[in-house]
């Protein structure tokens, strides 16, 4: 996972690790962890972050450059 990408986004809007981990409702301790590669980040909370951010998960993970989410599937 492109972990750089994470961290960047977060200060991009001036936001501190705890900020982030009140949204995912877990700790400054876990969160880091996700930044720094320690620990995988769950699906659940990347979807969270996603919408947060209003990005694609794909953008999140770097797996594409592209910022803009994908339309919301009907089939949820």
């Amino acid at each position: 996972m492109n972990i750089q990408r994470l961290k960047d986004i977060r200060e991009d809007r001036d936001l501190m690790q705890n900020d982030i981990a009140k949204l995912l409702n877990t700790t400054q301790q876990q969160y880091s962890k996700y930044e720094l590669g320690i620990q995988s980040i769950p699906v659940e909370r990347l979807n969270i972050l996603a919408d947060f951010y209003g990005v694609s998960v794909d953008y999140l993970i770097g797996r594409t450059d592209v910022r803009k989410p994908y339309p919301k599937s009907i089939l949820k």
